[in-house]
């Protein structure tokens, strides 16, 4: 009776044992977050507001095709942008992915500057996002991205423009209902820094002094300048692979539309609703050369991005 007892004991053992899946499989995670700004507060700009036409269609139509591609997506809009709801989603998202998952980032609105207070820029200004109450550094930018685990993937597209080097072309006239670059103008970026100068540089210097004091150069990446030896020093250390797409080369314009930026709307027709194959590096490729030569969107990536750039586009 014990033999039988033990012998059918171990016969229900195995029946469990093989219904139990030999081990987990990790399905990846895709999360996003879509910001779109058409205009800036009046408090937050020197009374400036930079009203744009085509930001808040962008993130909503980015939003669209990131749920389209199983992400969870969430977006921020005009006065909901602000620097604390962004970096509050950064972080959440970069606390919450691990590897083998995928974040999806975009940014529709003016690009801006300020002075660089921790000597790592030649040109002696940060670029930055303008977000509704107040400016996104480059190096925080950076700095939040760095803070997304080993082996996650992480994509930002970004329809604005950044670099205010000398390299940059004269602004295309003057902005018209037509014709409006997305920048902040520089007469503009003084003021805006001269009134919240304290604001600003203690920021830079928290964010140097959370990195560890690296020089961190996230502009060279936004804003497509010459990689420097700088960055490639801390490269190594970038632990998630990401890649970087921006609306324009550094001496050119990311233009708004109508509808969608011009960047954003080569995106979506190049995408086709998913109708598009090939890889991430060949989307970027076809997406510039549906833009005029005015208007070249450039590529960048920060960590182990190589096989990042082989995936199609969008994918968990």
């Amino acid at each position: 009776m014990a033999k039988q007892d033990k012998a059918a004991s171990v016969a229900r053992t195995a029946r469990s044992a093989a219904k139990r899946p030999a081990g987990k499989v990790h399905k990846p995670r895709g999360l996003s977050l879509h910001i779109g700004i058409n205009e800036v507060s009046a408090d937050a700009y020197a009374g400036w507001t930079g009203p744009l036409a085509a930001c808040e269609f962008d993130a909503h139509d980015m939003t669209a095709l990131a749920q389209a591609r199983g992400f969870e997506a969430s977006t921020l809009i005009t006065r909901k942008a602000t620097r604390a709801a962004t970096l509050a989603a950064l972080r959440k998202a970069a606390k919450a992915l691990r590897a083998g998952d995928a974040f999806f980032l975009s940014f529709s609105g003016h690009g801006g500057q300020i002075d660089d207070t921790t000597a790592d820029e030649d040109d002696k200004l940060d670029e930055t996002w303008c977000l509704y109450d107040g400016q996104l550094i480059d190096d925080e930018l950076y700095y939040e991205l760095s803070r997304f685990a080993e082996g996650v993937r992480v994509l930002v597209l970004s329809d604005s423009c950044h670099s205010g080097t000398v390299t940059r072309a004269p602004m295309p006239g003057e902005a018209s209902a037509h014709l409006r670059p997305r920048i902040m103008p520089r007469a503009v970026g003084r003021r805006v820094y001269q009134q919240h100068k304290a604001f600003y540089d203690d920021l830079q210097r928290e964010v140097a002094k959370a990195a560890g004091h690296a020089k961190v150069d996230p502009d060279t990446a936004l804003a497509n300048v010459v990689v420097s030896q700088r960055l490639t020093a801390i490269v190594k250390d970038f632990k998630p692979a990401v890649v970087l797409i921006s609306g324009c080369q550094d001496n050119q314009f990311s233009m708004d539309g109508d509808n969608n930026g011009a960047f954003t709307e080569q995106v979506l027709r190049v995408w086709n609703e998913g109708r598009f194959k090939g890889s991430l590096a060949q989307f970027h490729a076809g997406v510039r050369n549906a833009l005029p030569p005015t208007q070249s969107p450039n590529l960048f990536t920060l960590g182990p991005a190589a096989g990042f750039l082989q995936q199609a586009p969008f994918t968990l």
